[in-house]
């Protein structure tokens, strides 16, 4: 499992630097505001289908519980939900949250991750009809490093207030017929694309704990191996010699 691991996470990390290269321009233009104060509150948890990965996803789950408890402050009336990536977020969030999941979402790691795969979660995190989505998942740093990140992607009406309020989109020119149509469109671009490379990051932080994971396993198990077979050889031993005692003093009795 530690060779699979391997295996996948060098593929998986190659399309991880090319989708950072499409996420940080939008990133740039967008802005990235966390601490947005919206009505409507969607968190996002990226997570595995399957374990064996260390903890990853109990930190997913503890940082998107984090991030949804800051989104709603003191204030009364904001709608705050959950959008789960993978069934270890959705086991996890469910024992506490059940009742704030919107959706779940699947099976996603069964297939390559492309673009079409992210834009098809994205169309489901639409339908929320969100003003502020907030996407938490593991960043990769490196094979032995991952760091829960929260991205967070605004609607195109918070875009419009975050612009008037001093937001960064105001910095650049845009050309378009409609400003309404163009902030649509950009919105939901800019979804895809950051849950593409949100996927990916995520994808690559799996593979690599699961490599660290399967190591350590594979360590401890040797240890419990050695550990038993030396345990065992002494209780042959003892047995052995117990055996050649009482056949001695048998002998010697006989003798006598």
């Amino acid at each position: 499992m530690k060779m699979v691991a391997a295996s996948k996470m060098r593929v998986a990390q190659a399309a991880t630097e090319v989708s950072r290269g499409l996420a940080r321009p939008l990133l740039r233009i967008l802005g990235d505001t966390p601490d947005a104060d919206v009505e409507k509150n969607l968190t996002v948890a990226i997570t595995t289908d399957k374990g064996l990965c260390g903890g990853i996803n109990s930190a997913v789950t503890k940082y998107s519980r984090a991030a949804s408890k800051a989104a709603a402050g003191t204030a009364e009336g904001k709608v705050m939900e959950y959008v789960v990536v993978g069934e270890k977020g959705k086991s996890q969030l469910q024992r506490t949250d059940a009742a704030s999941i919107a959706a779940t979402v699947a099976d996603v790691a069964k297939v390559r991750t492309t673009f079409g795969v992210a834009s098809a979660v994205a169309e489901i995190l639409l339908k929320t009809e969100y003003d502020a989505a907030r996407i938490v998942f593991n960043r990769f740093v490196s094979a032995i490093a991952f760091k829960p990140t929260v991205a967070t992607v605004l609607s195109p009406a918070a875009l419009e207030r975050a612009a008037a309020e001093g937001g960064s989109l105001d910095a650049y020119e845009i050309e378009g017929p409609d400003r309404a149509e163009l902030l649509q469109d950009l919105a939901e671009f800019g979804l895809a694309a950051t849950l593409y490379n949100c996927l990916l990051e995520n994808s690559c932080s799996e593979q690599a704990a699961r490599m660290s994971a399967m190591e350590s396993s594979t360590k401890n198990a040797s240890e419990i191996l050695a550990a038993l077979t030396l345990k065992y050889n002494r209780s042959r031993q003892s047995a052995i010699t117990t055996e050649l005692i009482e056949i001695i003093s048998g002998a010697a009795a006989l003798e006598g």
